[in-house]
């Protein structure tokens, strides 16, 4: 098929073009480069351009004619997003109307939705399931959300299936240290911990040790992007078979506190950096952990890294050949 991927020069999206054009998809990757780089589009053909551009995304669609639409283009950082809540409003859920918007005038009636954990706030109980009710309580996971029920709406009155991938902590790079986090500002754990132990900087900072969790860190369920992407493939396959609209969890079902990523960080990589312990940061819930029973069940997704130790080792060959270092200055 032909698939146009919005942020797909990004980390995760550009994972995912990796995944499809090892399928031998015909790719169309549209990115701002805001945070994306063109360098990390292995696959397909990347236009620079903008969702909030309507007239210009429409000529995309009318040149390109894709047959399904995979979304990941969208800001990310929780307390940034408490902080500006605007611009993640008009970004995650106005950029993405646009995009819904041009899909239905143009007759595309395949669209993957790259969600997020965050929609459920905190949840009731975990682990988390599809069907416990979207309590966002941060910005971030509200414009997800918003984002969500506009597509269950659309899907109820036009000719348009979507599938919206709740991703859980997303983290770990290509194997092969082809593409990876390559956001300066990165702000995910494992990220951050990594570039602490390369001295990219001085100290790893621990929001909140007084949570309700056995060592009063967060708990995560840290996903490797080869894992996500692979769900991005069947999801794919199953909107092409004429699949229904649905919500999936990708997440491996247990989490790890921040704790012990820290504590795993510094046995993968044998430095042992400086760690400052400081206050929570708002938005964050103690606990979230997918059930993954549908994705599994539904769409056969069998993950193949489910290893912390792995995933963090992947991360860290990418770190050393990003940073050009074994080790802090």
């Amino acid at each position: 098929m032909k698939i146009l991927v919005t942020g797909g020069a990004g980390y995760i999206g550009s994972h995912i073009v990796r995944a499809l054009g090892e399928k031998a998809h015909d790719i169309v990757v549209y990115d701002n480069l805001s945070y994306g780089h063109e360098w990390a589009v292995l696959y397909g053909r990347l236009i620079k351009g903008d969702l909030a551009d309507k007239k210009f995304l429409s000529s995309i669609f009318e040149n390109e004619r894709p047959d399904a639409v995979i979304h990941m283009a969208a800001l990310i950082v929780v307390d940034e997003s408490v902080k500006e809540p605007l611009r993640y409003y008009k970004n995650n859920f106005v950029n993405a109307l646009n995009l819904v918007e041009t899909c239905i005038e143009h007759k595309v009636k395949r669209f993957i939705f790259s969600s997020t954990a965050a929609v459920y706030g905190i949840p009731q109980r975990v682990p988390v399931t599809e069907d416990m009710p979207l309590l966002p309580i941060n910005p971030y996971g509200s414009s997800k959300a918003m984002v969500e029920h506009m597509l269950d709406d659309v899907a109820a009155s036009h000719d348009f299936s979507y599938i919206s991938l709740r991703y859980f902590n997303v983290a770990g790079a290509d194997p092969l240290a082809r593409i990876g986090q390559a956001r300066e500002d990165a702000t995910h754990l494992i990220t951050v911990s990594l570039r602490t132990a390369l001295g990219k900087k001085s100290h790893l900072d621990v929001f909140g040790t007084d949570y309700p969790t056995d060592d009063g860190s967060c708990i995560r369920d840290y996903i490797h992007v080869d894992d996500l992407s692979n769900a991005h493939m069947l999801a794919l396959e199953y909107l092409a078979s004429g699949g229904r609209s649905k919500a999936f969890n990708c997440g491996y079902g247990h989490g790890y506190s921040v704790k012990e990523v820290v504590d795993r960080v510094k046995e993968v990589t044998g430095i042992d950096f400086p760690v400052r312990y400081t206050d929570r940061r708002p938005g964050d819930p103690p606990v979230l952990v997918a059930d993954s029973t549908k994705i599994r069940e539904e769409l056969g997704w069998t993950p193949e890294h489910d290893d912390l130790g792995y995933i963090i080792r992947t991360a860290w060959e990418w770190e050393k050949k990003i940073y050009g270092a074994s080790g802090p200055k």
